[in-house]
């Protein structure tokens, strides 16, 4: 009777009790509530992810296996792929599937006993001797001008290179005359000033008499075994067609007489830091009369110095730019950083237009350094002016076209309807090409740019799209610059295709020894380049030039350039610059 009434609750308790359960009920609603709602975010967040690795890798897909179809004209119908549901099921069952690799490879050390190596022969000295090699021979006679015709010859003293024609190597044999001067004549007299190199051949050839040698020859590289067609064919082998030393090496082997790579890697830096002043000369030519300079830039490795204790540093990156400008020159540049100092250092001085690919790197460049003050400011150059590169824009629109956004197939034929009007005017002169992009260029443009905004009022999450409508509105100014002037393009796609041959030529040599390496390796990467965009034989260009610079002025290194190689060899005399070695006569400066 009494655990009855101990049990019995008051309609009071009881609403009390529903309520606290209610409560509980309620408080456990929220938080299951709670939880799906961050299921439902983390869902979507795991769906985002995966739409975009989806992307990605249909991205690397199309760039491995199809890019270069994207080069013809192709119907935008064909950007909807039909196997792209399959193919989303078939990464679905991959995602969910268990997969595990065992990849623990034991290693048990090195058991076997090192090879005893022999003992290597010794390597010879001095320099090379070529009189008993089965090559082809050249003989160049190289007379004193100041004792040929009044001294009597008495012999030849001999040295020899090693020449390369185009067909195979040749070997070259020097005799510079020996001469034997009577000293009572008055011919030469023993205290008159001889330059170069030419007292040391001279010697007593008994009472009243002297042993005078032809004086050697200048050369560029003055301790070089190496001719100046031999040095031509090695640079333009590498730093033209690509063909790393080892395997020049190997091929020079056959042909007759060997070339160890270590000797080219010198000959090449050399020859690079050498021709470097031409290079200056035509660079400070156009940073004061180009009216746009285009820009691109590529990554190489550099292979570090070893440290104190003997152990190799892994690579570390450097960068190469491009620089065209106008049709005149192309200048390779090299810096340690891709920063906006080293940007800004490079262009420095220059107000014109620059073309490049909006990268954050050259916004310092294009906003001009700082002023601290109102005066400076107003004194102050202004910045070279940013031109746009509508390929750039258009390939974000090619991504996103690719991953089936209809946002992006849309922006994909506005830029192909920009790229086919701009197309007719190729052969017009820039005058009238101006007033034609207004006419047919410029409504396409801003109808573009008016979709583009209309799209950014829409919100979306980040990703292909979101990335092609921000490249477009931010870059829009620059984009439209092409239309002030018939002169510029509306593509930096020129700037690209010369830098490919570093592109594709580290996938050969690896990398470059050292920072000083890479910068004469640019040198001879802008020379190459120069020589192709005036229509010159890089090999003809480098040998004459390595000829004919130790003679030149170096107020007249501009003369050797490129741009003015043409008129300044037909000046030169044929006969002595056709000789491997000998004296080169500069001619007067031509008159402009």
């Amino acid at each position: 009777m009494s655990d009855t009434l101990a049990t019995t609750l008051t309609p009071e308790q009881e609403l009390a009790q529903v309520r606290a359960e209610l409560d509980e009920s309620r408080a456990a609603v929220a938080r299951l509530t709670e939880h799906l709602e961050q299921s439902e975010r983390d869902r979507q967040r795991i769906r985002t992810a995966y739409q975009n690795a989806l992307e990605q890798l249909q991205l690397m897909r199309r760039r491995l296996f199809v890019a270069k179809a994207e080069r013809f004209d192709t119907p935008e119908e064909q950007l909807t792929f039909e196997q792209l549901g399959q193919k989303v099921k078939e990464l679905e069952a991959q995602f969910d599937a268990d997969s595990s690799e065992d990849g623990g490879e034991s290693d048990g050390g090195d058991s076997k006993p090192k090879r005893k190596r022999n003992k290597p022969a010794t390597k010879p000295t001095g320099r090379r001797d070529l009189s008993k090699s089965t090559l082809p021979l050249t003989r160049v006679e190289v007379p004193d001008p100041e004792l040929e015709g009044v001294a009597e010859r008495i012999g030849v003293e001999t040295s020899w290179m090693l020449g390369y024609e185009r067909g195979g190597q040749r070997r070259i044999q020097i005799d510079r005359i020996v001469y034997k001067v009577r000293d009572a004549s008055g011919t030469v007299s023993s205290n008159e000033p001889r330059t170069g190199e030419q007292s040391a051949g001279e010697q007593s050839a008994g009472e009243g008499f002297r042993i005078v040698t032809a004086p050697v020859p200048k050369k560029l590289l003055r301790r070089s075994f190496l001719d100046p067609a031999m040095i031509a064919h090695v640079l333009v082998s590498k730093y033209m067609m690509g063909v790393p030393f080892y395997r020049l090496e190997q091929r020079m082997a056959l042909q007759g007489e060997p070339l160890d790579r270590g000797t080219m890697c010198r000959v090449a830096e050399d020859a690079g830091a050498s021709l470097g002043a031409i290079v200056l000369a035509a660079r400070d030519e156009a940073m004061a009369t180009a009216f746009c300079l285009s820009t691109d830039a590529t990554g190489v490795a550099i292979q570090p110095t070893p440290l104190a204790d003997g152990k190799r540093q892994p690579c570390r990156k450097g960068h190469f730019f491009v620089i065209l400008a106008d049709t005149d020159h192309v200048f390779f540049e090299y810096q340690p950083r891709h920063t906006s100092a080293a940007v800004c250092e490079m262009f420095r001085g220059y107000q014109g237009y620059i073309q490049a690919d909006a990268h954050a790197v050259y916004d310092a460049l294009f906003r001009g350094p700082p002023s601290p003050t109102l005066l400076d400011e107003a004194t102050g150059p202004p910045p070279p002016t940013e031109l746009g590169c509508w390929s750039h824009c258009r390939r974000n629109w090619w991504d996103a076209a690719v991953c089936k956004h209809q946002e992006g197939i849309e922006g994909l034929r506005w830029c192909d309807a920009i790229f086919e009007a701009e197309g007719r005017l190729g052969k017009l002169p820039p005058s009238k090409r101006k007033v034609e992009r207004n006419r047919l260029v410029r409504p396409l443009i801003e109808a573009f740019f008016a979709w583009v905004e209309e799209q950014r009022q829409t919100p979306r999450p980040r990703g292909l799209v979101s990335k092609a409508l921000g490249y477009a509105h931010r870059q829009q100014e620059p984009l439209c610059r092409f239309l002030e002037d018939g002169r510029l393009k509306i593509t930096n796609n020129h700037s690209e295709r010369a830098i490919r041959p570093i592109t594709t030529g580290r996938n050969a040599w690896l990398f470059f020894g050292s920072d000083d390496h890479a910068e004469a390796a640019a040198n001879l990467f802008s020379l190459v380049a120069s020589c192709k965009l005036h229509g010159l034989d890089p090999e003809l260009y480098f040998r004459d030039v390595i000829r004919v610079m130790p003679y030149w002025p170096r107020d007249r290194y501009l003369e050797l350039s490129p741009k003015y190689w043409l008129q300044t060899r037909a000046r030169l005399d044929a006969v002595e610059l056709a000789r491997p070695v000998g004296v080169i006569t500069v001619p007067p400066p031509a008159t402009k």
